[in-house]
């Protein structure tokens, strides 16, 4: 597991954030983590894990950013101005800013664990006490001309971005979010992808397995929801090593997903960048 390492917010370097830091109380019963954002120097987004206990509920509030919800373990009753949704692991529901939505753990015996992603290194939250008439979608999709999109991780294509790295894309611009995309990785063993830059800021949260991130001659082991925050340019990558599949949820601060090809040797420190010292361990 992930020790919380965060650099100096002017250097714009990684930020490796444990999946079991102590959480903050945002509703009762319903506890923050949060990942990448202002505090570790994250730019024009922020993620973190919500935990909600059996029956809580975060009641209706909106963002004055986009928003999106992809649960990761349980299942979450999501309204949109009272339209009702059922999430299941991996589905993920992009609300656009100003729209009003609540989020709600039905089950009276385990919890609900969900990824929240924001469009906003700060994202602000204002509850409001309208009431909506009630529509029940459950596992339906939204209508066309609805404001709320949302992409079932079963229906999701699937793709292999590269040998053994199997992808699908969960939000992103072309499904109606604004300024985050994101979706789901799963690696077989012995898979990695390629050392490579963004134009964006990403989180990777790890989901299932175990990853190995290089970042520029630094090694980092992750698991359980660790989270790695890499900031726009700096070279990396993650590599299965183990025996089992890992699995993650990658989000960019942009509205679709980019990525350019560099060398190896940027990402396991052997070469570095003109004016730049070789990178010592941490």
């Amino acid at each position: 597991m992930a020790t919380d390492v965060t650099t100096r917010v002017p250097d714009r370097l990684e930020s490796m954030r444990s999946g079991k830091a102590q959480p903050v109380a945002i509703a009762r019963g319903v506890w923050l983590r949060e990942f990448a954002g202002k505090s570790c120097g994250a730019q024009r987004f922020s993620t973190g894990s919500a935990t909600f206990e059996a029956g809580a509920a975060l009641a209706y509030h909106t963002h004055p950013i986009s928003e999106a919800i992809t649960v990761i373990s349980g299942t979450a009753r999501v309204a949109v101005e009272g339209r009702r949704y059922l999430l299941q692991p991996f589905d993920s529901l992009h609300v656009p800013r100003h729209v009003a939505h609540e989020v709600c753990n039905l089950s009276a015996t385990s919890d609900l664990v969900a990824l929240s992603v924001f469009a906003s290194s700060e994202p602000t939250r204002q509850e409001i006490k309208t009431d909506f008439a009630v529509i029940e979608k459950g596992l339906a999709n939204p209508r066309p001309g609805d404001p709320e999109s949302l992409v079932r991780f079963a229906e999701a294509e699937l793709y292999e971005l590269w040998p053994g790295a199997q992808f699908r894309d969960l939000f992103a611009g072309r499904f109606g979010s604004v300024g985050i995309c994101g979706g789901y990785g799963r690696f077989l063993p012995e898979s990695s992808l390629p050392c490579h830059t963004h134009l964006y800021d990403e989180s990777i949260t790890i989901v299932e397995g175990e990853a190995v991130c290089l970042v520029k001659g630094s090694h980092y082991s992750l698991r359980d929801c660790d989270t790695a925050v890499i900031p726009e340019g700096r070279p990396h990558r993650f590599l299965n090593l183990s025996a089992s599949p890992m699995a993650m949820l990658w989000v960019y601060a942009g509205n679709e997903p980019e990525r350019t090809l560099v060398s190896a040797s940027l990402c396991n420190g052997n070469l570095v960048w003109p004016g730049e010292n070789h990178p010592a361990s941490r």
